[in-house]
């Protein structure tokens, strides 16, 4: 039950949003898709959902192409659903009236959905009287009711504190785990999936940069940009020719100066929970060290190791 996606493209008023793009979403994956504001990254969820005309290519889901909003009285795909990050429930409603007024399911089914999506004791709460939080696993709750067996979600925690994003993100993995559901997730928060996801698509200006696992993108990115997407880094220069290579702070380590070749002064000093990151300033450039030793100083002089083989 794969998703294919052929050269598809989008633009709106003469303005390319999406440029040709190839994707193949696996059944039972979990793709993230990441990348700066006015990426793509919705569009090409509506594009995948059949909720945008495509301008060029096509979605196929099963083999069969997912149709777009002029083709169909109801827009979207039937086993795709699309959850958007601005969740509009209806007014005056009890959150369990508004489950049954959606829902194509009997009673019990609704009642272990509701349990699924841990708003079991909202049910009989007013849906104007709900917290963001509360108010997207409802709405999660009744995309679910329509069986679909691809998931498409929008920034499903860029309004969430940090309390409602865990349960959100156990009910994804329950999702996934128990429910064999296939999910893409947008997140300007990345590193919130980085230990989540199985993929992760990287985008800028409406074209896919980069693809493929946590990883690769987060150790090897293709550049700077992506590079950003995940984190803080550093750009050293490696080998004879001296060409910057980009390295993670954890990948650095504060040495005694004058056992390393690269030196510098402590400049700034960021506690981070097993460690701290370090700000040092070394003739006129900067690097970020995070060490797991919290007692350098603020001015101290150090010397830079960069641990080429972490994991050996």
């Amino acid at each position: 039950m794969s998703l294919v996606a052929r050269a598809i493209t989008k633009s709106y008023a003469e303005q390319t949003v999406l440029h040709p793009l190839d994707l193949t979403i696996e059944p039972r994956e979990r793709l993230a898709v990441i990348g700066e504001t006015g990426s793509g990254k919705t569009t090409l969820l509506k594009c995948l959902s059949g909720l945008l005309d495509l301008d060029g290519g096509q979605v196929l889901y099963e083999g069969a192409r997912v149709k777009g909003p002029s083709e169909r009285l109801l827009p979207g795909h039937p086993a795709i659903s699309y959850l958007s990050q601005s969740v509009d429930l209806r007014s005056h409603y009890r959150v369990v009236d508004l489950l049954e007024r959606h829902s194509l399911q009997e009673q019990e089914l609704d009642r272990k959905l509701a349990d699924l999506c841990r708003i079991g004791d909202l049910l009989h709460r007013m849906t104007d009287q709900l917290s963001g939080g509360e108010r997207q696993r409802v709405a999660l709750a009744i995309e679910l009711s329509k069986h679909p067996q691809l998931l498409l979600l929008d920034e499903p925690f860029s309004h969430l504190d940090n309390s409602h994003r865990n349960i959100l993100q156990e009910v994804l993995d329950d999702l996934h785990q128990h429910q064999g559901i296939t999910l893409v997730i947008v997140s300007h928060h990345p590193t919130e999936i980085l230990g989540w996801a199985d993929r992760m698509l990287a985008m800028r200006k409406g074209a896919c940069m980069q693809i493929g696992s946590p990883e690769e993108l987060y150790e090897n990115p293709k550049d700077a940009y992506i590079a950003q997407l995940l984190g803080p880094y550093n750009l050293i220069p490696m080998g004879k020719k001296g060409d910057l290579t980009i390295i993670r702070p954890e990948r650095l380590r504060i040495v005694e100066p004058n056992s390393s070749a690269l030196s510098g002064v402590i400049q700034k000093k960021q506690y981070a929970g097993n460690g701290a990151l370090y700000t040092v300033q070394s003739n006129e450039d900067t690097f970020l060290v995070m060490d797991q030793n919290r007692h350098h100083s603020i001015g101290q002089e150090v010397g830079i190791f960069v641990d080429l083989n972490p994991n050996a």
